[in-house]
């Protein structure tokens, strides 16, 4: 199996989630992208809210790309009751310029229009990386997440969600997600507005052989990734009856699987593990959390171990 770490290429490192003035952003998006490029970042998908409030944008960021430095196209779509009463929110990173406009006058749901699995599908027809954004802040349930048969992969970590609600995480919707057989990855993003400090705090680093649009799409969608707040993975592999880890100095690496199956290695700048897969023996999956000196992580794709 072609995981990140087999994957020809090079890591590139981008933000999947931001706002601009096409919506609620408080920044232009020519100001937006040369900020990410000033911080390090090699590409940034703008992904305001299409919605008709702000005339259903598809933020148009080419002239913004420029050496070294590139774009994708995409939004943040809306459509959909969930069972809490509010809209759907849907990450689509490489939608087409002229993605069809939704039923979606403003951020309620109102009768008749698409419903969330119904504009994810039609997002990931159209060629888009779809994903199920902030769980945790949405007050999504379980079988709302498990509607999205589209999704390739779930927001665990959004920083401006932890930011301004305390509420960033979405391993705990990943994780069930993944125990009833969804095969998904995980993102961590920003989603910045730029009105508080939500910015620069979360990450992918994709593996592909060149920073262009087609190319980080297509990894994106193989799994070709891992997430990060700061720390560096460099492989995460499965050896027999053993995972192996390594990876930059951590004091942490946990070992994740079904329900409460856990496993933690500690120790100053350890630069990996190896931790044995006895009691992962009912988990058909497993990943990967590492936890630095300062508390940041960085988390793998779930492996299948068929």
């Amino acid at each position: 199996m072609t995981t990140a770490f087999t994957a020809p290429g090079r890591f590139f490192r981008g933000n999947l989630h931001t706002h601009s003035t096409l919506s609620d952003g408080r920044l232009e998006p020519e100001e937006v992208c040369r900020r990410y490029r000033a911080e390090g970042y090699d590409f940034i998908a703008l992904t305001d809210h299409f919605v008709g409030l702000y005339g259903y944008p598809v933020a148009d960021t080419v002239a913004f790309r420029g050496e070294g430095f590139t774009t994708i196209l995409g939004a943040e779509l809306h459509s959909g009751a969930m069972r809490n009463g509010e809209i759907w929110h849907i990450l689509a990173v490489g939608l087409p310029a002229d993605f069809a406009q939704a039923d979606a006058p403003h951020f309620g749901p109102v009768e008749g229009q698409e419903s969330g699995p119904e504009i994810a599908r039609r997002a990931r027809e159209a060629g888009a990386f779809v994903t199920v954004a902030h769980p945790q802040w949405g007050g999504l349930i379980p079988e709302d997440a498990l509607s999205i048969e589209a999704a390739h992969a779930v927001e665990i970590y959004n920083h401006g969600c932890a930011v301004e609600a305390g509420r960033g995480d979405g391993w705990h919707m990943a994780d069930l997600m993944l125990s009833a057989g969804r095969r998904l990855t995980a993102i961590a993003t920003d989603d910045a507005h730029f009105a508080s400090p939500d910015a620069f705090g979360g990450w992918v680093m994709v593996k592909a052989e060149k920073n262009e649009p087609d190319a980080l799409v297509e990894a994106l969608k193989a799994g070709h990734f891992y997430a990060t707040q700061g720390p560096e993975l460099r492989d995460v592999r499965i050896e027999g009856k053993e995972i192996v880890v390594e990876c930059s100095a951590v004091e942490r690496v946990i070992v994740q699987g079904h329900a409460s199956a856990a496993l933690c290695e500690t120790g100053r700048s350890l630069t990996g593990a190896r931790v044995k897969l006895a009691k992962f023996a009912g988990s058909p999956w497993v990943r990967v959390t590492v936890l630095d000196a300062a508390g940041r992580a960085a988390w793998s794709n779930p492996v299948w171990r068929d």
